[in-house]
């Protein structure tokens, strides 16, 4: 509370000093009220002193009261193609949810990895990873975490290293999991819109989904893999008898009865946007023009849940439009917010000028350079939002590898996904704090587990940027 009333007076403040002592017509006409403004709107959004959604208003309401832009040219951005690739997204999340389909699939996977203590974990790693790539890290963790419990209870011991030696891998497989499953494909987390919105608005760069997947989807699994070793070698999980947990499962799964008329619909439906998203660009030679892209496809898939009838005779569909009041409209206000402020930043040459001041690097230097952004942007996410920390970073990781002559993209993916990577503190993640209010897990073992999933995650990044540059 104290921080945030810290932020609320600290942003104003760094405006006007801003405005008053700093001149920076050097960069572009307008250049010193934008600076001003982007001191405003990072203290709000990092201090998180006012929702982040209100902060990323301000361009709306201050870039035509200063010059910088008009009204109109700068809600363009709150209209840009990812933030509706992200809506459809949303939608068809949305659909998966309500209809069941998450839970049959997550206990279907946990069945079949077994019910041995180990395989329990890799089971709940995968199924946790599987339902983030399409549904928020949250509402994953808040679904997966009953079943842990329930199996949790089902291996409970008078000898509490053994039961500690299950919870705590079972916990932070699906606090895990969840996190790292959002960053294989792109509209699995938010910083990867907000990327993509960058890469379109700085550099004119669209990147397809099935152009990031065959980058996300490889990195996850190597990230899944360590983590699963990890758990399995740190804690050690056992129990004192084989129990039937097996049985569990099917008990679940029978209580969900057979497959009903929106689980099928809703797999049909997530089966052709799918399809349209890997077969996207086969489909436009097909008809010689660039009919389809990716956001496009994604709004058709969420629509069509609120277009397709469940119960012809009642008319019922999928999803009504009530059911968007679980839809996170304020991260779509924030992807346009950082979106708007980049081409404020970009219209008064501050972008600009930035890159013409960097030097050109010497050689050898362009990697070691992309390893300290990378780990930066991973350190940063620890303690605080990764779509406002991704929002603050990558304008000047654009600005500052465009002028060193590294490429941008080589950087730009490996620190959006370093932005997700946040696994030691129970604050740093919805998931992390979810598990960690089960009670079955204590600090020290997300931290312990944590930092070196950490200190992995840099290695692997700064792997799949040498690949990339």
């Amino acid at each position: 509370m104290r921080i945030k009333k810290l932020g609320l007076l600290l942003g104003p403040l760094l405006f006007f000093l801003i405005l008053l002592f700093v001149k920076a017509d050097f960069a572009g006409k307008g250049s010193t009220p934008m600076l001003a403004l982007m001191a405003l709107m990072l203290t709000w959004w990092i201090l998180e002193a006012v929702p982040l959604a209100v902060t990323a208003l301000l361009p709306l309401l201050l870039f035509p009261l200063f010059g910088i832009m008009k009204m109109d040219e700068a809600g363009v951005s709150y209209a840009n193609p990812v933030i509706f690739l992200f809506m459809g997204g949303f939608m068809l999340a949305l659909g998966l949810e309500k209809s069941g389909l998450h839970e049959r699939i997550a206990l279907h996977i946990v069945k079949i990895t077994g019910t041995k203590p180990s395989g329990l974990v890799l089971g709940f790693l995968l199924s946790s990873a599987l339902l983030s790539m399409w549904i928020s890290n949250t509402a994953t963790a808040v679904m997966m975490l009953p079943i842990a419990l329930s199996v949790q209870q089902m291996f409970r011991s008078t000898d509490e290293k053994i039961q500690h030696s299950l919870a705590a891998p079972l916990m932070l497989s699906i606090a895990y999991g969840a996190n790292i499953g959002g960053t294989m494909t792109l509209i699995g987390t938010p910083p990867n819109i907000v990327m993509a919105g960058m890469l379109d608005k700085m550099l004119n760069y669209q990147i397809g989904f099935m152009e990031y997947m065959v980058i996300g989807f490889p990195t996850g699994l190597l990230l899944l893999g360590f983590t699963y070793l990890l758990l399995i070698v740190l804690f050690k999980p056992r129990a004192d008898s084989q129990v039937d947990v097996k049985h569990l499962f099917e008990q679940k799964l029978l209580s969900l009865g057979t497959f009903s008329r929106q689980e099928w619909l809703v797999t049909i439906v997530f089966g052709i946007t799918a399809g349209l998203w890997i077969f996207q660009e086969p489909l436009n030679s097909l008809f010689g023009r660039r009919l389809l892209n990716d956001a496009m496809i994604g709004l058709m898939g969420g629509m069509a849940m609120f277009i397709i009838p469940a119960f012809w005779n009642k008319y019922e569909t999928i999803l009504r439009w009530s059911d968007t009041e679980k839809l996170p409209w304020g991260i779509l206000l924030l992807f346009g917010g950082g979106l708007s402020m980049a081409a404020g930043l970009e219209k008064t040459g501050i972008v600009s000028y930035v890159t013409s001041a960097v030097s050109a690097p010497q050689e050898g230097i362009s990697f070691t350079v992309a390893v300290i952004l990378i780990g930066m942007v991973l350190l940063l996410t620890e303690v605080m939002s990764n779509v406002a920390l991704i929002t603050v970073m990558l304008p000047p990781i654009i600005g500052i590898t465009t002028a060193m002559g590294i490429e941008p993209l080589a950087v730009v993916i490996p620190a959006t996904i370093a932005s997700s990577m946040a696994f030691s503190m129970p604050i740093s993640t919805p998931p992390n704090a979810i598990v960690f209010a089960s009670g079955h897990i204590k600090t020290g073992d997300m931290m312990k587990a944590g930092i070196l999933l950490n200190l992995f995650a840099i290695i692997v990044l700064s792997l799949l940027c040498l690949v990339l540059l």
